[in-house]
């Protein structure tokens, strides 16, 4: 019963991780800086502040009297996953989007993974490094497979042509993938901010929800800063009143709602694994997120006539399901 709540939560915040993304599919007729405004606004500062408000009444409090350090360090980890979020997309017409979210994925789980173990004290003698660096080293198989399956994928259904300079667009998206770790990062670094909480009687589970809230106000300045500047240099302020755009502000709060139920219900559940929790939590929902998302495509039609490339795929998934069981061993011993 120990690992079975976390390990539940983990998969839940997986479902919302993989999920969050199908709004994103619904931006028309905002421009894109519009929607990501209102998707900001919701994920990183309305949803969560919300949420941590009604569990944790003495949040502002509990900020306040945490160490400077921490915080300073939570927010400012929290900006720098945000400029690797906006590389995501620059480095995607270079290389495609399979190759990139192979990239991502893999260095953001495996980097965001093995900094907070690092930073444990005597962490290669703890009896689960071996089984986390045997997980990671599985997830970073399964995440390559299942790029590799969209990369195949793409070839058959390509009908436009990408820049030829593979080289900046692999640089471009190997630091986006290092930045996105940072979000995990920081908030393992924003641990002190959750001791806080439970020193004023929050309960652990509940505790992570103050460490979110910081960390995520560094990833709102980026997010919303870069939007507002996207705003005004596009001139693209109107898109807000733009007729018929209902469908796309609501898919904005479903896509910010969901985006954030995957950070709060992962950081529940990393709480309750204990100090190992993000170590071990992280790649686990972002390698089952991936299967999660992979799934939606399915059912978009996006791997019909890709019967070899989709076969490739569930071979990726299935590699993805043991190294998230292996993790999950490290925990236990």
């Amino acid at each position: 019963m120990e690992l079975f709540l976390p390990f539940l939560l983990l998969i839940f915040a997986s479902f919302f991780q993989g999920t969050f993304g199908l709004g994103m599919k619904y931006m028309n007729p905002m421009s894109w800086e519009s929607w990501w405004v209102i998707h900001v606004l919701v994920a990183m500062i309305l949803f969560p502040m919300i949420w941590a408000y009604i569990a944790i009444p003495d949040l502002f409090e509990i900020i306040s009297s945490s160490p400077r350090d921490a915080i300073f360090w939570a927010i400012a980890l929290g900006f720098a996953w945000g400029v690797g979020g906006i590389m995501f997309g620059v480095s995607v017409p270079y290389i495609g989007l399979s190759l990139t979210m192979g990239i991502v994925m893999g260095l953001a789980g495996s980097a965001g993974s093995l900094i907070p173990l690092f930073q444990i004290e005597n962490a290669t003698s703890q009896p689960s490094f071996p089984y986390i660096i045997a997980g990671l080293v599985i997830s970073l198989i399964g995440v390559a497979i299942t790029a590799k399956a969209g990369i195949d994928r793409d070839k058959l259904i390509e009908t436009s042509n990408k820049s030829k300079n593979i080289t900046k667009g692999i640089l471009i998206a190997v630091t986006c993938g290092l930045l996105s770790s940072l979000l995990n990062v920081g908030f393992a670094n924003a641990a002190p901010v959750a001791q806080t909480a439970i020193e004023f009687g929050v309960i652990p589970r509940n505790s992570s929800l103050a460490a979110w809230v910081v960390v995520l106000w560094g990833a709102f300045l980026m997010n919303f800063g870069y939007s507002v500047f996207l705003l005004f240099r596009n001139n693209s302020w109107n898109t807000f009143s733009i007729n018929k755009s209902l469908n796309a502000y609501k898919w904005a709060i479903i896509a910010g709602f969901c985006w954030f139920a995957a950070l709060g219900v992962y950081g529940q559940g990393a709480a309750l694994l204990g100090e190992i929790g993000p170590v071990i939590g992280w790649p686990i929902l972002l390698g089952l997120s991936l299967i999660i998302s992979n799934f939606w495509a399915y059912r978009a039609g996006e791997w019909k006539n890709a019967k070899g490339p989709f076969n490739k795929l569930l071979a990726g998934l299935v590699v993805l399901i043991i190294s998230a069981i292996v993790l999950g061993l490290g925990n236990s011993v």
